[in-house]
């Protein structure tokens, strides 16, 4: 198992109190990785820091208005690029299929294109093959990157270390569509109701569907489109 693909995969995740009790070694394992540079290692001290020692409602709430109430900032990789439509669904069934062709079979509510979930798949591949597919990733990794950094949440240095581990440039041509999108205001109620209104989402199977390797599940994502929202979590 890749230890940090895994260890990114938890600071990602929902925060518990069970998390707050592994941080040590989850620190521990992000400070040992050479793949990173010293830098991205000393930028991820401040968030394992706060999710070690910081109050865990307040971990809580912030994790909820960042990541659930922030279409922009959303972790399901999807919603980057097909937002809730038909083609999402496909994409979705066959990102199953190379799940459990992978002998992978998450327990979890969240849909299989959210990213903590993704890259605990990636953590039980050959790091090549994981690779590829952060690559393909690479221009949403910065993005999120930016909008975090933006709003001086330590969970930028995240992104940023998966775009090293990705080992490319992100298109910058892409990085400024996904940019261009107007950031959500999380504080302002009225304008969440407007943009978590309810959309059918289609999760028929999809014609083309066979059991593609997860690059091939995300190589669509050189084509973002305005991010439809999930529905936050309550």
């Amino acid at each position: 198992m890749d230890r940090t693909l895994k260890a990114l995969s938890l600071i990602l995740s929902y925060p518990t109190r069970e998390l707050q009790q592994a941080m040590p070694e989850i620190g521990a394992v992000l400070a040992s990785d050479i793949r990173l540079t010293a830098a991205a290692r000393r930028a991820l001290r401040p968030l394992v820091e706060e999710l070690t020692g910081r109050d865990i409602y307040d971990l809580e709430e912030q994790f909820v208005l960042l990541f659930d109430r922030s279409r922009t900032l959303s972790l399901n990789l999807f919603e980057h690029v097909h937002g809730e439509s038909r083609d999402r669904g496909g994409a979705m069934v066959s990102l199953v299929e190379t799940y459990r062709e992978g002998g992978f079979d998450p327990v979890t509510s969240e849909l299989p294109d959210h990213l903590p979930v993704l890259l605990e798949f990636l953590s039980t591949r050959p790091f090549a093959e994981a690779q590829d597919t952060l690559a393909d990733a690479a221009h949403i990794f910065e993005a999120l990157n930016a909008r975090l950094v933006r709003r001086e949440s330590p969970y930028g240095a995240v992104f940023a270390s998966l775009l090293q581990l990705a080992g490319v440039k992100a298109d910058q041509d892409a990085v400024a569509e996904m940019l261009a999108q107007p950031d959500d205001d999380p504080t302002d109620l009225e304008a969440l109701d407007e943009v978590w209104e309810d959309s059918e989402v289609l999760f028929g199977p999809d014609p083309n569907a066979g059991c593609p390797q997860a690059r091939e599940m995300l190589a669509q994502m050189d084509l973002p489109v305005n991010p439809a929202p999930r529905h936050a979590a309550e």
